[in-house]
């Protein structure tokens, strides 16, 4: 596996940037032997050393497919799913199926396709074995087979109290069960299978991010959850917590009381929580007297 940086220029007097892995803070990844749609990277990398630097020219024959490249690469430095958008069929059925790949300066090189200058920075290079690959460039197998291991990797630092590095774990498992859903059809026994992988890691990732404090993204992912097990306890005991996270004291309650419902063994538990947001709203109550009284005397 190589690690590098690019920058991707337009020929002309201006080398006007198309892309700069630089700027986006995230240096490329690339495993050689894997499918890659610009086989001229990796016929120059295999070539290099770490801190070697080259520089070349390619004709615009040699890179027609870069936008789709460039796409992928956008997504992945997001942290999206290289893939998002592109339907299962070639390259250039790709090309022309899509008006638009959402990047104006993309849709302009796709559609005038014209020689592009590498500027490329080698890193590192490591050997078969010594690293742990991104799930954007597995194989279908070895996502399957890596997300034990990434869940294990994931309660291991949560464990430790790294919570947001649980996370990542939890988020790259997620992401290799989803790019295999994909593939599958919506509601079909091997996309429920999958689907039925995907829920407790989601369940795992929200407790991450409800320690974190980003209460939304919680809402929103327990809803998902709730939208196709609307018997899933913990998905309603943790959207109720981050509903009284954010003052949906109606909300909470609600949730509260449907993990009741099905699980009344977690009274004491829910008690709990029931006490806790009485007691935030007593104090938030008291809160605003104090900091509205007189307002209406003057």
């Amino acid at each position: 596996q190589a690690t590098f940086h690019y920058r991707t220029l337009r020929c002309g007097d201006e080398e006007t940037p198309v892309d700069d892995s630089r700027a986006r803070g995230k240096p490329m990844e690339l495993i050689a032997g894997k499918k890659f749609k610009l086989p001229v990277w990796e016929a120059a990398l295999r070539t290099m050393r770490p801190g070697e630097r080259a520089r070349f020219r390619c004709d615009a024959k040699h890179v027609v497919l870069y936008p789709l490249v460039s796409k992928s690469l956008r997504n992945i430095a997001a942290g999206k799913d290289p893939l998002e958008g592109q339907r299962h069929c070639c390259n250039i059925a790709q090309m022309h199926e899509h008006y638009s790949l959402g990047y104006p300066d993309l849709d302009e090189l796709q559609k005038n396709p014209q020689p592009l200058i590498f500027d490329i920075e080698v890193l590192k290079v490591e050997p078969p074995g010594s690293y742990q690959q991104d799930p954007w460039a597995m194989t279908d197998e070895e996502k399957l087979q890596a997300v034990p291991q990434i869940h294990k990797e994931g309660n291991e630092l949560y464990r430790q109290g790294k919570v947001p590095e649980a996370a990542a774990k939890y988020y790259d498992a997620i992401a290799c069960l989803k790019n295999l859903q994909m593939k599958e059809q919506p509601g079909s026994p091997d996309w429920i299978e999958l689907d039925q992988k995907i829920t407790p890691l989601l369940l795992n990732y929200c407790q991450c991010k409800m320690q974190c404090e980003e209460y939304y993204e919680v809402l929103d992912h327990c809803s998902s959850i709730l939208n196709k097990y609307e018997d899933n306890v913990k998905a309603y005991f943790k959207r109720g917590k981050a509903h009284a996270a954010v003052w949906n004291v109606a909300e909470a309650q609600a949730d509260f009381a449907k993990v009741l419902a099905l699980d009344p063994s977690l009274r004491p538990v829910v008690s709990k929580e029931l006490r806790s947001l009485e007691a935030r709203l007593r104090e938030k109550d008291a809160e605003d007297k104090i900091r509205f009284k007189g307002i209406f005397s003057q």
